[in-house]
């Protein structure tokens, strides 16, 4: 064997010798240990298993438990190891509100309806269900929906005291303000998403005395519900003390299409 050969030789076994000695790792340093996360202490809170609409009654199906972290739990959320039963406990309540899947069950959004219909179920303590009729024209041309909220205005025609016919007095007030709307027609609840609801009965939530007021003007004119915005359902308006005060002030009056306000004098 000549020595050129024997000088490939060597240098193939040298090479070979490193690229086995990096293969085997020798050098690398061993991989850093990932601590390990804390685990977040959790407890078991009753849930929807799945959506539940205004008005259902609850089923022991409707309804799962579902580990909750225990740092962000509400004292008004139901715990397992507080109430073990409770799943049972509220079966045949009736929801008062809709319920979304997974969301935490609260008992404030729930009613015992105990043998009642379901309007006086989910009625707020000290309010009246008050129906009226209602029409297109007077109704928004039927974009109000349940649980909007509306002003109810009154318009009354009086005869021209001097006896020229044509030359009546039309007057127009808001009796109500801020009033919700609990159903149209039998209807508690939007239906598939539709936006306009064409009825011909309105049912109102009121307090005893705006049920007064209400069945009294019902008798004296015309009825119209104006639609409130969104943006102002939550203000407070003036009491109905308030709103019979500004009432005993003064109407609008509209004479030959021209709209004045005629004050009135207060006894």
């Amino acid at each position: 064997m000549n020595t050129a050969r024997i000088i490939v030789l060597v240098i193939a076994l040298g090479a070979g010798g490193v690229a086995a000695y990096l293969a085997s790792g020798y050098d690398n340093k061993p991989a850093p240990v990932l601590p390990v996360a804390e685990k977040l202490p959790t407890v078991e809170v009753l849930v929807a298993k799945n959506d539940i609409q205004l008005g259902q009654a609850v089923k022991p199906e409707d309804l799962q438990w579902q580990l909750w972290p225990a740092a962000t739990t509400s004292s008004a959320f139901i715990r397992r190891d507080n109430r073990p039963e409770a799943q049972i406990q509220i079966a045949g309540s009736i929801a008062r509100v809709p319920l979304m899947q997974g969301e935490p069950i609260r008992e404030q959004k729930l009613v015992r309806a105990d043998g009642s219909g379901f309007m006086a179920a989910i009625l707020p303590s000290g309010m009246r269900a008050v129906s009226t009729e209602i029409s297109a024209e007077t109704a928004a041309g039927g974009f109000i929906l349940p649980n909007d909220r509306v002003d109810i205005m009154l318009t009354r025609r009086l005869k021209n005291p001097d006896g020229a016919a044509g030359n009546d007095l039309i007057l127009s007030e808001a009796i109500l303000t801020n009033i919700r709307v609990l159903a149209i027609d039998q209807a508690p609840k939007e239906k598939d998403g539709q936006n306009a609801v064409v009825g011909r009965t309105v049912t109102l939530e009121l307090k005893p005395d705006q049920v007064a007021a209400l069945s009294a003007a019902r008798q004296g004119g015309t009825l119209t519900l104006a639609l409130r915005s969104i943006v102002d359902a939550n203000s407070v308006d003036s009491t109905p003390e308030d709103q019979a005060s500004k009432r005993s002030g003064g109407v609008n009056v509209i004479r030959y299409g021209v709209q004045a306000r005629q004050l009135t004098s207060q006894k």
